[in-house]
């Protein structure tokens, strides 16, 4: 990477005995709704002004010249999974390297999914478990989703408590997987969660379609990388997203939000039931925008196994369409790292044997800016409503996160337009050994990560500290 802008980092934050002011000037403020030149005066890890020209603020405060750069509030990724556990091996990336990534690449906290965790387990069990992950690790802001893995009426009357003491206001469900759940039990989850004021969110794929058309697919000998994509097909997805849509309406209009939305029928669906006033919501993935099923083809097909995995290139505009028309809300990585080197070798002979998922969490918010912004596709602001804003809305940290408010955490972005960069993984922060977007060219790149007040990253180098990440109690989701 060849900086045409660089800052000192030693020079922003602040040390014992040190004003904890920072003053960001002259540079192009970002919210979900406009832009304009202005001024941010940050006090005590807090936004305490954006003014045209803020000439009064506290002595020794740090100045930080952000002429000709792009100011905005910091990403939040709504959907990532550090230190997961899937059976067959453990991410490569833990609280600490995941959400050091994270915050090199402009992202300023994370929610993250929960793994399963032993079979009858209550919620409270694995938010206990994914506390002690991250309490000493995370260098940023951080919360969790609940994860559902079975449904009875103890389970069910917990979910007040998670909402209304632990600050845990949405839950995850699977439809495929060890631990799906049948129709019955979703529809019982969804009426309780939304009693409780929770947000559902859901992995949508036919568990039973995928199953016969794997086994099929193994006993014809059928075993590379590009047959994991023929076994799971665009129609799994959208049919369970369409199955969810018609049970949330059932359970009284609950509110629904589709995790990793990777094709055009799925959100033909989505589109749909927003016509007929249902509240659902959906989010997309980096690599449904950039990258295609063509990736099965290559010599190291192992590294794009994923699920849902990657689609024909036709759905890829499909997608871009609907970050454009406003159909879908949040762009979320699924960052789930696996080494290509050993962990993804166990798919070498048998696709079904290959851990799920990709990183991908340092590359979303200039993967999108450079791809969104730079090329015309959505503006400056719908890149802010995108990656913080409809993130902090819908998962209940609105106004502490995802805006520059008097008042809010001062968890900030600074983007530089004309920096050129190629993503290599030499560059990158994670625990992994390559990134699925290696030699992707990004015109505008984040020069600055701020976090609370205090730098964690600068000119692509990490500034931050293990622990210094924080857990979020969030709101409950708003009722209709």
């Amino acid at each position: 990477m060849i900086s045409k802008r660089s800052f000192s980092p030693e020079l922003y934050n602040s040390t014992d005995g040190e004003s904890s002011a920072m003053l960001i000037r002259h540079g192009i403020v970002v919210d979900h709704q406009d832009e304009k030149k202005a001024d941010i005066l940050i006090v005590d890890g807090k936004i305490a002004d954006v003014a045209p020209d803020i000439s009064s603020y506290p002595a020794g405060t740090r100045i930080i010249d952000a002429e000709g750069l792009y100011v905005m509030p910091g990403g939040i990724d709504v959907h990532t999974h550090f230190n997961i556990d899937v059976g067959i091996a453990r991410s490569s990336d833990d609280f600490y390297t995941g959400t050091r990534a994270a915050a090199c690449g402009g992202t300023t906290m994370v929610v993250d999914h929960m793994g399963f965790g032993p079979k009858g387990c209550n919620l409270h069990h694995q938010l206990a478990v994914y506390k002690d992950y991250a309490k000493d690790t995370a260098v940023i802001d951080y919360s969790f989703h609940g994860v559902i893995q079975h449904i009875n009426d103890e389970i069910l009357s917990e979910m007040a408590d998670m909402v209304e003491v632990e600050g845990i206001s949405s839950f995850k469900l699977y439809l495929t997987y060890g631990y799906k759940l049948d129709d019955e039990s979703v529809l019982r989850a969804l009426t309780q969660l939304n009693k409780v004021h929770a947000l559902t969110t859901v992995h949508p794929e036919n568990d039973a379609a995928i199953a016969l058309r794997r086994a099929q697919l193994l006993e014809e000998g059928k075993t590379a990388p590009k047959y994991h994509a023929e076994s799971r097909p665009l129609e799994c997805e959208a049919e369970a997203i369409a199955r969810m849509i018609n049970l949330a309406k059932l359970a009284g209009d609950a509110p629904l939000y589709i995790v990793h939305l990777s094709n055009g029928l799925g959100l033909d669906y989505v589109r749909l039931a927003r016509q007929n006033k249902q509240p659902v919501w959906a989010e997309t993935c980096p690599q449904y925008l950039l990258l295609d099923e063509r990736c099965y083809e290559r010599e190291d097909a192992l590294k794009f196994i994923l699920s849902p995995p990657l689609r024909p290139f036709e759905e890829r505009e499909k997608l871009w369409q609907g970050l454009m028309d406003g159909s879908i809300d949040t762009v979320a990585t699924d960052h789930c790292s696996f080494t290509y080197g050993e962990q993804k070798q166990r798919g070498k002979d048998n696709f079904s044997a290959c851990p799920n998922g990709m990183p991908g969490v340092e590359n979303r918010m200039p993967l999108l800016f450079s791809e969104g912004v730079m090329s015309g596709r959505i503006s400056p602001s719908r890149f802010v409503e995108l990656t913080s804003y409809m993130p902090a809305k819908l998962f209940g940290l609105y106004p502490q996160k995802g805006c520059l408010a008097q008042g809010a955490d001062a968890d900030l972005v600074l983007f530089d337009p004309k920096q050129q960069v190629t993503i290599t993984h030499d560059l990158l922060h994670d625990n992994t050994d390559y990134t699925p977007y290696e030699d992707m060219n990004c015109l505008g790149w984040p020069m600055m990560t701020i976090s609370r007040g205090q730098v964690v990253a600068c000119n692509g180098e990490f500034m931050g500290k293990a622990g210094n990440g924080r857990f979020v109690r969030r709101k409950p989701f708003p009722h209709q």
